[in-house]
């Protein structure tokens, strides 16, 4: 969330940043915020008067009493003063209610270099490799997976609905082994470490990295246990140190973690919904950061970077992407998407977002760090980015290394991971 005091002393800068997000709604916030921040700030003014005004005059019936005299009247003052007080107490009660209420639905000021306006403004950085040139007509990935006999949607379809395929055989396989390569090149070559986490979480660990209450319409909840489903590893590994003050020889820490993700995608029905584009349930690779302040920027070249190195592994042209502010996630301050290009579909794939969230989530969730013993607490950056999302690099992987036959060769890094050097056949 947004720190109250910005808002109080730089309402107007706060203002123009929400209003690049394309939402007139959220500059009005602020000054609703506004308003309500000097109507505590005078109650509770006028409260610290009141109760020094009580106290005194408690000194006084004491005195009284303890002289023989007549404390009546200053015993009905100060019953009208409790009864003031209660009422004050319970609207800055309201009042901070109200104010958390509408912190929460504001979203992060994004980032002054990334470019203003909607989807149409997201701005190509940078690619790497070419489209492969085919000599036949490449299928796409649902085809080959199909052909393969490594791919079965009716049946997942049957078995949960639209949006859960199943895997099978060799096809399961290669998604374990490129988790697990992943995973090991995290750990092993960048200075991650592992997690791993719950999939279920508390609505307090939801609302922490602005899940909550922003998407709830598009996350699973178990209504009987009130725990949600995660819609990404970010969730309980971001959470992993809410409220706690770590050292700054902590810092930086760096997390990954495999987890399923689950996402009821809402609204997005009709859309890139063949084979394995847009699901409801899939695995992924986060990776996670805690930067000092100072360090976030360039940790997240870093972590964008790391995500990169392993398309280019797997031999996949693709393309980072600057989003635009319109464009841009609720808690996020920027982000680079990464994009492979599916020669069977003929469009780029998102397979990676890659974010710096400033202070906003770290606000949300209370992580905080002592830069020495002898200062006060900040408040630390935090990141994450898909490194990588499946089964999207899946899709990919396939149409881009298809064979005229069907079958499909894969790159050298994971076939150590998977067993073999070609899918062929049905598996």
């Amino acid at each position: 969330m947004l720190d109250i005091r910005r808002i109080r002393f730089e309402p107007d800068e706060v203002k123009l940043a929400l209003t690049r997000r394309g939402d007139p709604g959220f500059p009005a916030l602020v000054d609703e915020l506004r308003s309500l921040d000097e109507a505590r700030r005078l109650a509770v003014g006028e409260v610290n008067d009141l109760k020094a005004r009580r106290n005194e005059a408690s000194k006084q019936v004491g005195e009284l009493k303890r002289s023989g005299g007549d404390a009546e009247e200053i015993i009905v003052a100060m019953r009208q003063l409790g009864e003031r007080i209660g009422e004050l107490d319970d609207a800055v009660r309201a009042n901070e209610e109200r104010v958390q209420e509408i912190l929460l639905a504001v979203p992060n000021l994004p980032l002054s270099e990334i470019p203003d306006g909607g989807e149409e403004a997201n701005r190509v950085e940078s690619s790497w490799g070419e489209p492969r040139k085919f000599a036949f007509v490449p299928k796409p990935h649902w085809e080959l997976g199909e052909g393969l006999g490594i791919l079965d949607l009716p049946r997942g379809s049957k078995i949960s609905g639209s949006g859960f395929p199943v895997l099978r055989g060799v096809g399961a396989r290669l998604q374990r082994g490129l988790i697990s390569w992943f995973l090991d090149v995290h750990t092993r070559e960048n200075g991650y470490l592992e997690l791993r986490v719950p999939y279920l979480v508390t609505g307090e660990t939801m609302t922490g990295t602005g899940q909550l209450p922003k998407f709830a319409d598009e996350s699973y909840l178990s209504e009987r246990d009130d725990l949600w489903l995660i819609p990404t590893a970010e969730v309980p590994v971001t959470n992993l140190h809410r409220d706690e003050i770590l050292t700054a020889e902590q810092l930086p820490l760096r997390y990954t973690a495999y987890t399923p993700c689950f996402r009821r995608e809402a609204g997005a029905a009709g859309k890139d919904t063949r084979g394995l584009l847009r699901v409801h349930q899939f695995d992924k690779v986060e990776l996670v950061r805690y930067e000092r302040p100072e360090r976030s920027r360039q940790a997240l070249e870093e972590l964008t970077r790391e995500a990169e190195t392993l398309l280019e592994r797997l031999g996949l042209h693709y393309r980072r992407v600057t989003l635009a502010s319109a464009d841009l996630g609720f808690s996020a301050a920027m982000t680079y998407d990464l994009e492979v290009w599916a020669p069977g579909v003929g469009k780029w794939l998102e397979v990676s977002s890659c974010s710096t969230f400033t202070d906003y989530q770290a606000r949300r969730a209370n992580l905080r760090y002592r830069a020495a013993q002898s200062e006060k607490p900040e408040f630390v950056h935090t990141l994450n980015g898909s490194a990588l999302a499946l089964p999207r690099v899946v899709a990919a992987l396939l149409e881009t290394h298809q064979q005229e036959d069907g079958s499909v060769v894969l790159p050298e890094a994971v076939r150590p991971y998977v067993g073999v050097d070609c899918l062929s056949g049905p598996a």
